[in-house]
C-alpha cells in the first residue's frame, strides 16, 4: 500500500497546526506538519499526538515504563509520542521520521528489560501501541486476532470470558504488551504442551519501512518467520496478530512446595535439573531462588520454592511426582485444583478475588521490581552439586537481598519442534532457563550500579555452568551487556557477537530477511538485525 497524501483546505490547517505547535515550543515544527499532511483524517492524528510541552506529555511517557532505571532526569526523552488510532497514523509516523530524521522506537507494554521500546540515544518519535489493542475470539475455530498494544491480561480474560478449556500458551506478568512479546518468542505454564507463544501464531498485520500493510500472503513467509520471535523494532509495526488458541482441560492442578538450604534444597535442586526436564508434556516445572529469613531463630538461609503446574487433577499428579520425584515429598495436601485462567493468577502471584487485576494496566507485577536488571542463561548438563554454593554466596551478598534466581525447565513438544521453524533457536538439548533478577527501589537508581556490578558477577561465575559457544540468551530478557550495535554502521561480525547468543545460526538468516525489507535500515536500535553489508 502507498502513501496516500490527504491536503486539507487552508482554514483547518492553519487553525490544526496552530494547536499542535501549541502545545511544543520543542517539537519539530515541520515534522508535525507532516504528520498532519500524511494522515487519512488529520483531525484525529491531532489528538494522538504528544509534546513536551502538552500537559499530557509526562504522563504518557511514564504511563507505562516498567523498569524505573529509566525515569532518571538523564533518560532521554522522544521528540514526540504519537498513540496511535488505526494504521495510517502509523504509516504517516514512519513516513515522517524517515523525511526528518528520526528513530522510531515502538511500544506495547513497556516491559523491554533495556527500555528500548520508549529510549533512544538518537532524536526518536514512539509510536505507543495503547490504542491499538482490541481482542476479537472466535471460539469455533479456536482463534483469536489481538493488537500490539493489548497486554496479556486483556488477552486472557477475554479468552476466559468466552471458555472455559481454550486458553493461550503465553506468560504470567498480566500488563506486558502483546507486540514485544510476540516478537521475541514467549513463554509460560503451557509451553512444554503447546510451545511458545510465538509457535501458535498463525497470521500478522504489519507496517512495512515504505508504509504497505502486509498480511502473512502478502509479506511472504520469509519475513512472517522472522517477526515470530526475530526481535522487535527490526522489521517494521506489527499492527496486530493472528493467534491459535488451544484447548486446556477444565481442572489443573497448581502446587508450590518451599524448602530451604536446612530441609535439603540443595540436594532437592540438584536433582529436580535431571527429573523436571523429563517430565510429562503436561507439567511446567520451575525453582525460584532467594535469600530470606528463616522463620527458626532469624539466621537468613536461601529459599528454593518448587513451582508447577499440571494439566490434569491431583489424582493423576501424585502419583506421577512421588514415582518421579519422591525426593520433594509432594503430598496431597500441597496439590490446588483450579481453572487455567486461575492458574494464571495463582502463578503470576496476582490477587484472585476477581479477574478485573488482568484489566488493570498500571497494576506493578511483584515478579519484578520498580528498577531491576536481569540476565538470562540455558543449561545443557546439571550443574553439580558443589556449583550451586557459588550462587548461594552471591545471594548471600548485600545486593542478593533483593534478587531472584529462577529455573523453567524445558523439555516437552519443544524438543521437537525445529530449531529453525521461527527465530527462537534454544529447543532441544536445553535441560532449562535460568533468569537471573535483581531489583532496588527507585530511590537507588543512583546506586544502581552496585546492582548491576553484582549480577554481572554472578553471570560470569555461572559462565562455566551454561551454555557456551555461543552463550545462549533469550531476545524477550534484553540484555545490553552481550553486545550492542554501533549507531547505523554495525558489522555482521559485530553483530554477530550478541546476535548468535539470542538466535543461533537463525541470525544469519534474519539479516538476509532485513537486508530485503528494510534496506536503508530505518527500523533499528541497540540490538536490532543489522544489514548484511554494513
Amino acid at each position: 500500500m502507498k502513501y496516500f497524501h490527504f491536503v486539507m483546505s487552508a482554514f483547518p490547517f492553519v487553525v490544526l497546526f496552530s494547536l499542535l505547535w501549541a502545545t511544543s515550543a520543542h517539537a519539530d515544527e515541520s515534522f508535525l506538519e507532516c504528520l498532519s499532511l500524511h494522515s487519512n483524517d488529520s483531525s484525529s492524528i491531532s489528538k494522538v499526538i504528544f509534546t513536551p510541552n502538552n500537559s499530557s506529555y509526562s504522563s504518557v511517557l511514564e504511563s507505562t515504563i516498567r523498569n524505573f532505571r529509566f525515569t532518571t532526569p538523564s533518560t532521554p526523552k522522544p521528540l514526540v509520542i504519537v498513540t496511535p488510532l488505526h494504521a495510517s497514523h502509523i504509516q504517516a509516523t514512519i513516513y515522517c521520521s524517515r523525511k526528518h530524521g528520526f528513530q522510531i522506537r515502538t511500544r506495547s507494554g513497556g516491559h523491554d528489560f533495556e527500555g528500548l521500546s520508549y529510549v533512544s540515544e538518537a532524536p526518536f518519535v514512539i509510536v505507543d501501541m495503547v490504542n491499538l489493542r482490541s481482542v476479537d475470539i472466535d471460539v469455533e475455530n479456536k482463534v483469536a486476532w489481538v493488537q500490539s498494544g493489548a497486554v496479556l491480561g486483556e488477552l486472557y480474560y477475554n479468552i476466559a470470558n468466552r471458555s472455559n478449556t481454550l486458553a493461550f500458551p503465553a506468560g504470567l506478568c498480566p500488563t506486558v504488551g502483546i507486540g514485544g512479546y510476540l516478537s521475541g518468542g514467549g513463554y509460560g505454564i503451557l509451553f512444554r504442551k503447546y510451545g511458545l507463544a510465538t509457535d501458535n501464531v498463525i497470521d500478522a498485520q504489519l507496517v512495512d519501512v515504505n508504509g504497505r500493510v502486509l498480511d502473512r500472503k502478502s509479506m511472504g513467509e520469509d519475513l512472517f518467520w522472522a517477526i515470530r520471535g526475530g526481535g522487535g523494532g527490526s522489521f517494521g509495526i506489527v499492527v496486530a496478530w493472528k493467534i491459535q488458541l488451544v484447548s486446556v482441560p477444565a481442572t489443573m492442578t497448581v502446587f508450590t512446595i518451599n524448602k530451604t538450604l536446612e530441609q535439603n534444597a540443595t540436594k532437592l535442586v540438584h536433582r529436580w535439573q535431571s527429573v523436571a526436564p523429563k517430565l510429562p508434556d503436561e507439567f511446567y516445572s520451575g525453582i525460584t531462588l532467594t535469600r530470606v529469613n528463616a522463620s527458626e531463630d532469624g539466621k537468613e538461609t536461601i529459599l528454593a520454592s518448587f513451582h508447577s503446574s499440571f494439566l490434569g487433577g491431583t489424582d493423576e499428579l501424585v502419583p506421577l511426582m512421588q514415582e518421579r520425584f519422591p525426593e520433594l515429598g509432594l503430598a496431597r495436601e500441597d496439590c490446588i485444583e483450579m481453572s487455567w485462567i486461575e492458574s494464571i493468577l495463582y502463578m503470576g502471584n496476582l490477587p484472585n478475588e476477581t479477574l478485573n487485576i488482568l484489566l488493570d494496566r498500571t497494576y506493578q507485577s511483584p515478579l519484578l521490581s520498580p528498577s531491576f536488571k536481569s540476565k538470562s542463561d540455558y543449561v545443557r548438563k546439571p550443574i553439580p552439586e558443589i556449583g550451586f554454593q557459588g550462587i548461594w554466596s552471591s545471594l548471600f551478598e548485600e545486593e542478593g537481598a533483593s534478587a531472584s534466581i529462577s529455573f523453567i525447565a524445558y523439555g516437552g513438544i519443544m524438543d521437537e519442534i525445529p530449531e529453525t521453524a521461527t527465530p527462537f533457536p534454544h529447543r532441544a538439548g536445553n535441560l532449562y532457563k535460568i533468569v537471573y533478577n535483581v531489583g532496588w527501589q527507585e530511590d537507588d537508581n543512583m546506586i544502581s550500579q552496585r546492582y548491576i556490578s553484582w549480577i554481572r558477577r554472578l553471570y560470569s561465575y555461572m559462565g562455566s555452568f551454561v551454555s557456551k559457544s555461543p552463550r545462549q540468551a533469550y531476545i524477550n530478557y534484553r540484555d545490553l551487556d552481550i553486545g550492542i550495535n554501533d549507531e547505523g554502521t554495525t558489522s555482521f561480525a559485530q553483530a554477530s557477537v550478541w546476535g548468535r547468543k539470542y538466535f543461533m545460526n537463525n541470525f544469519d538468516k534474519l539479516i538476509l530477511v532485513k537486508t530485503k525489507i528494510d534496506p536503508e535500515n530505518f527500523f533499528r536500535h541497540e540490538q536490532s538485525i543489522p544489514l548484511l553489508f554494513h
